[in-house]
């Protein structure tokens, strides 16, 4: 592969990437800090700058090597720290928090698709080349990020937001059992998405379970968009 295509592939995924992933963990934080918990503001991490939530392997290593090899780029952060305790309703507190995340990828899908209407509606229908072509494959990459970060983050098991709503609806008892799951989290992403797949090829959560639905929502925010054009 020509290295100056790997190079501009790289940039147009883990631009759009970083941003989605940053801005994800910020709305945690925010949530929290308006529900009670100011523990990521104490902590430096209700900031834009990338620095402050880097995973190395999350938001850069395996990034970049979905992004060289051609696959479907994703990552996740460090995430931002959250005391339930300190929330003034702690379960559901936790419920908002998680969906605070989710809802702020939508939000950034939703203005992604009205840039990318407004971009196509005065270049006259026509992809403009050089930075503008740059700037529009961020934008549609940062537009399909968005929303697979968003229904991959509402998976309802640990350590996806999707967890965190399972376990505040589920009566007491029940999510107290479900929450000791968590402690197990990272192991369990691995073997869902790296080991079960290569195992049994049918068991594959990404391309089975987020793929379709996520395909049709970008679907609608691309009809956004064309109609905006």
């Amino acid at each position: 592969m020509n290295p100056e295509h790997i190079v501009y592939r790289t940039a147009v995924w883990i631009i759009p990437l970083v941003i989605a992933i940053v801005f994800h963990e910020v709305a945690h934080g925010w949530m929290a800090k308006w529900l009670g918990d100011p523990t990521a503001q104490e902590q430096r991490r209700l900031s834009f700058n990338p620095l402050r939530h880097v995973d190395p392997v999350g938001t850069v290593i395996l990034p970049l090597g979905l992004a060289i090899a051609g696959a479907p780029v994703f990552g996740w952060a460090k995430p931002v720290p959250v005391i339930a305790q300190r929330l003034r309703n702690p379960r559901w507190g936790m419920v908002a928090v998680a969906l605070a995340g989710p809802g702020m990828n939508f939000l950034l899908a939703t203005i992604a698709a009205v840039t990318i209407g407004a971009i196509a509606a005065s270049a006259g229908g026509t992809v403009p080349g050089g930075i503008g072509g740059f700037l529009l494959a961020n934008l549609v990459n940062f537009l399909l990020v968005n929303v697979f970060l968003a229904i991959f983050n509402l998976l309802p098991m640990p350590p996806f937001d999707g967890g965190h709503v399972v376990e505040g609806l589920l009566p007491r008892p029940l999510a107290a059992q479900y929450a000791k799951i968590g402690r197990f989290g990272f192991l369990l992403l691995i073997l869902v998405l790296v080991v079960l797949p290569m195992i049994v090829p049918r068991a594959d959560l990404v391309g089975r379970v987020v793929g379709p639905p996520a395909q049709a929502i970008v679907g609608w925010f691309l009809a956004l968009a064309q109609a905006i054009a």
